[in-house]
């Protein structure tokens, strides 16, 4: 971060950041990623410290709010913030579930 911000000496918007995962949603219905809240973290505090050293960053924005289907994977990694009940060969209810990481931000803001 701090080699492009002088490099090009323009803030940073970082707009996709994000951990794919073979999220498993449980019994009680609720998913525990604590794998992408160690991830995400570590990079919050990565952009913290460049902020800290001069950095001009505007925003961080994980990558993305829902699950996403990719061709390369389909339904299998889940790289969302709340997660969404179907799979590649059915589309079940398409009923969402806040994951942990999306549960400790909301409750941060």
């Amino acid at each position: 971060m701090r080699d492009i911000y002088t490099r090009y000496n323009m803030h940073l918007m970082i707009t996709e950041n994000g951990l794919g995962a073979y999220d498993e949603l449980t019994i009680d219905g609720r998913i525990h990623d604590d794998y992408r809240i160690d991830y995400l973290k570590n990079h919050i505090l990565a952009v913290k410290k460049a902020i800290d050293f001069g950095v001009k960053v505007i925003s961080y924005n994980p990558w993305s709010a829902i699950d996403l289907l990719f061709t390369s994977n389909g339904y299998k990694k889940r790289y969302g913030l709340i997660y969404i009940d179907r799979t590649d060969d059915d589309i079940k209810q398409l009923k969402r579930y806040k994951k942990r990481f999306f549960l400790l931000v909301q409750k941060s803001c």
